[in-house]
């Protein structure tokens, strides 16, 4: 594994809105593991449920109106805690399902080196497609974010997805505890070639994944 930084002279300040190098504007937040208790996994633990249940009811109007109700308790209880890119919690705790982000799909990581990174879960009632399987366009989300951790891992230097390539080999079921692991399999000057594949705990394949990350030029975001 190399140090990023060496490979990429501006790898702090991509983004920045000067465009120059060395200003503290911008820039990709630095990755920092966020300190939480127990009750911010319970929170997200239920928020997640009343996703699973707001896809998954057919609510009469009172109990519509009642949790539509509750709903705006909740904003305004979080709303004055809204803070700037990369000082927020949620993507921040790695022991959580989803590192505690309720976009992620909510797995666990259990080996993340230069030699890749495998985590464990399942897709919930909110990920339906149809007939009990996974939506199709969940894989991609799955598959990106175990590509950004692995190119992570591996010490690039900071990129951008330029394709993803899946091929669908069986219905992804619900509420089926699977794997997803992937690797680096070349670099290319620029490019960084990943390959990952997801399965069950049998070892059947469900899908499998190729991507291309390209390293960020100076000045872009």
């Amino acid at each position: 594994m190399t140090d990023p930084k060496q490979l990429d002279r501006d790898y702090d300040h991509h983004g920045d809105r000067s465009g120059a190098r060395g200003t503290t504007r911008g820039g990709f937040p630095r990755f920092v593991p966020a300190k939480v208790g127990p009750e911010y996994g319970q929170l997200l633990e239920a928020l997640r449920t009343v996703q699973d249940l707001a896809v998954s009811t057919s609510l009469p109007a009172e109990v519509a109106e009642a949790a539509a109700g509750k709903a705006r308790e909740l904003i305004e209880l979080l709303t004055p805690h809204v803070v700037a890119e990369g000082r927020q919690t949620a993507g921040r705790v790695p022991r959580l399902p989803g590192r505690g982000s309720l976009l992620l799909m909510p797995w666990i990581i259990e080996k993340i080196d230069a030699d890749g990174v495998r985590s464990r879960g399942m897709f919930r009632r909110f990920h339906l497609g149809g007939n009990s399987a996974a939506h199709g366009g969940t894989l991609p989300l799955l598959f990106d974010d175990l590509f950004g951790l692995i190119q992570h891992a591996y010490g690039r230097p900071i990129s951008r997805t330029a394709y993803l390539h899946i091929d669908y080999r069986k219905v992804t079921p619900l509420n089926t505890e699977l794997i997803v692991e992937g690797a680096v399999d070349r670099v290319e000057g620029r490019k960084t070639f990943i390959n990952a594949r997801l399965t069950d705990l049998d070892g059947n394949l469900l899908a499998d994944c190729e991507a291309l990350m390209v390293q960020l030029l100076p000045g872009q975001q």
